[in-house]
């Protein structure tokens, strides 16, 4: 083994290292060992940062925005829309999501595909009475196994397809031994794999995460009031209660505005419909000398039940919160979003993005924490409040991701015949053999920006700039990988171990170990890692390179043991109230599934 062999071997067993502990973001880790390397003389300065002008690279970006595009005109929308007809037989609804999400998956982002129809997904479950569980995991998986299918459909079959040989693979290459895969998945998630989710949260017969009427009451201002010419914002400051009380309404003359500007000028008889817990709500009645009036809903309850005997004061009429522009919706914090490790106060949400956070939900149970206090995590749920011309944008710059909306729709239907038929072309340039598939996807990405489909911030925010990071990062160490001699060696250390073993053994063999890695490392980290490697068992066995590339590509896509092998079983994680360990109970027989239908298929049409 040689010095360089050494020093690389020691470069990837700590980024491994570091990948699975999970405490440094992946792509710091990708720079970490990029740095390593050039440090060690083994990539020289001049070819360092070659990764970020990688055609991969470049078309993984292209793909990301495309996406958005294809949201932003409703195209995805419209298929999610179809759900809501399927009724409420669990079979069914799993049946008819992950074929959708897997169907969006060959052509979008995966995990754009997935946010689209979580909130489809939750509520069919709330309608059925069954807990989000039940279909939430069934979806994400769904969502990985479609994206083996076309060349965009995943990094992997990009990073991949840049590996092979004799020229890059083509957009439907994958499609043979993806679209059986798929199938298969498919109908083992709905006639048997559904039934292994554990059933998490609660079923409560289409009732909400939040049961916010325990917590909102009526306040009125005195006419005698200091407040009474004060602003909403010099009351709450005055009480240190931005965060800890919510305002979601300003009720004057019987007229009801809701989310109201902090720049509101009260007057003696308003009344404020405020979110607060009992503690925070008491302070602040301390502090501002405010008077209680009814709890919500009281005054609704009584007219709708003049005996008495029917009916709940304590709950109020949600549409309440959410007439005219102003929306009450519930939303999950994406693993990228900027909240993480913030609290309310910090952000000062109110006043800077119009944003009413009402309530947090950790582990499917509502924080009794002081809303101020509460440090966000990945995959809590947000009630939040706001007006409808900003709130899209607003959650979508804070990186949240709608989870069951309430009367808000965030595929806007814009222009969904250009997007749809831009795309279009650009496959059929790419098919056609006139464009490579980086300048026809790059030059979609620039006709849908100029077209109006998506404005430049829109596109600049679709893209995912960690893994565009770690694509860049890792290329270079991966092309280490095979030009110091560590691939070569690695392959001849699996073929001693398996020496006379046949063909479809290996084939087995790699994309088993790819999906093992890509459980607990990024995708697209164990496709550039292992490529590589695979390449040079190919030479050394004298099989075909294609068949081995083939067997990568499936495995670094089916990441179903775990939580962190992809975004996608991440995202579900909270919403779905799942464990670390419960993701193998429907995963592992799926990996095995989609081994046993691959092999045989690569064996066949690549070897």
């Amino acid at each position: 083994m040689t010095a360089n062999q050494i020093i690389i071997f020691s470069v990837l067993a700590s980024a491994l290292a570091l990948f699975v502990w999970n405490r440094i973001r992946f792509d710091l880790v990708a720079l970490l060992a990029l740095l390593a390397v050039a440090v060690t003389g083994i990539v020289p300065t001049d070819r360092l940062f070659d990764g970020f002008g990688h055609p991969a690279v470049v078309t993984v970006a292209a793909v990301l925005v495309i996406s958005q595009g294809l949201v932003n005109g409703g195209v995805v929308d419209r298929l999610a829309r179809l759900l809501g007809k399927v009724g409420h037989r669990p079979t069914l609804q799993v049946l008819m999501l992950t074929s959708v999400v897997a169907l969006c998956s060959g052509f979008i982002n995966n995990v754009g595909a997935l946010a689209l129809l979580m909130p489809v997904a939750v509520w069919m479950s709330r309608e059925a009475g069954r807990s989000p569980s039940v279909l939430l995991m069934p979806l994400a998986f769904g969502s990985l196994l479609g994206g083996t299918m076309t060349l965009i459909g995943t990094p992997p079959n990009i990073i991949i397809a840049s590996y092979r040989e004799a020229g890059s693979f083509g957009m439907f290459d994958f499609a043979p031994v993806g679209v059986a895969i798929t199938l298969a998945g498919i109908g083992f998630i709905t006639l048997i794999g559904w039934r292994l989710t554990p059933r998490r949260g609660k079923a409560d017969d289409g009732g909400k995460l939040f049961s916010v009427g325990d917590y909102v009451t009526e306040l009125r201002v005195p006419e005698d009031s200091s407040h009474a010419g004060a602003t909403l914002h010099n009351l709450l400051t005055g009480a240190d209660a931005e965060e800890d009380v919510v305002v979601l309404a300003l009720i004057r003359d019987g007229k009801r505005n809701l989310a109201p500007t902090t720049f509101s000028v009260l007057r003696g008889g308003d009344l404020l419909l405020v979110e607060a817990g009992t503690d925070a709500l008491q302070e602040f009645l301390d502090k501002t000398q405010l008077e209680l009036a009814n709890v919500a809903g009281v005054e609704e309850d009584e007219a709708d039940d003049p005996e008495g005997d029917g009916g709940s004061v304590d709950e109020p009429d949600e549409p309440a919160l959410a007439e005219g522009d102003v929306r009450l919706l519930e939303a999950v914090i994406a693993p990228e979003s900027v909240l993480i490790g913030q609290t309310a106060n910090r952000l000062n949400l109110r006043e800077q993005r119009g944003l009413n956070i009402v309530a947090v939900a950790r582990q499917g149970q509502r924080l009794e924490k002081r809303l101020g206090d509460i440090r966000f995590q990945s995959g809590d749920i947000l009630l939040v409040q706001g007006h409808e011309q900003t709130l899209r944008a607003t959650l979508q710059n804070l990186g949240c991701l709608p989870l069951a909306e309430r009367g808000l729709r965030f595929g806007q239907e814009r222009s969904g015949l250009l997007s749809g038929g831009l795309f279009l072309t650009a496959i059929t340039l790419i098919v056609a053999g006139w464009l490579s598939p980086p300048v026809a996807l790059v030059a979609c990405a620039v006709v849908m920006v100029l077209a109006g489909v998506l404005s430049h911030q829109e596109a600049y925010r679709a893209i995912d700039w960690p893994v565009i990071v770690l694509l860049a990062a890792m290329i270079p160490v991966g092309q280490a990988l095979e030009s110091t001699g560590a691939a070569s060696l690695i392959a001849s250390w699996m073929l001693e171990l398996g020496s006379g073993s046949e063909p479809w053994l290996v084939i087995a063999l790699v994309l088993a170990g790819t999906m093992l890695l890509s459980n607990v490392v990024n995708n697209a980290a164990a496709a550039i890692l292992v490529a590589p490697i695979a390449l040079s068992i190919a030479s050394q066995l004298n099989v075909s390179s294609d068949a081995l590339l083939m067997a990568v590509a499936i495995g670094a896509s089916c990441a179903f043991l775990t939580p962190v092998g992809h975004q996608s079983n991440a995202l579900v994680m909270e919403p779905g109230g799942y464990r670390f360990g419960d993701y193998w109970r429907l995963g592992l027989p799926l990996s095995v599934i989609v081994t046993l239908v691959a092999t045989p298929l690569i064996l066949m049409l690549w070897a």
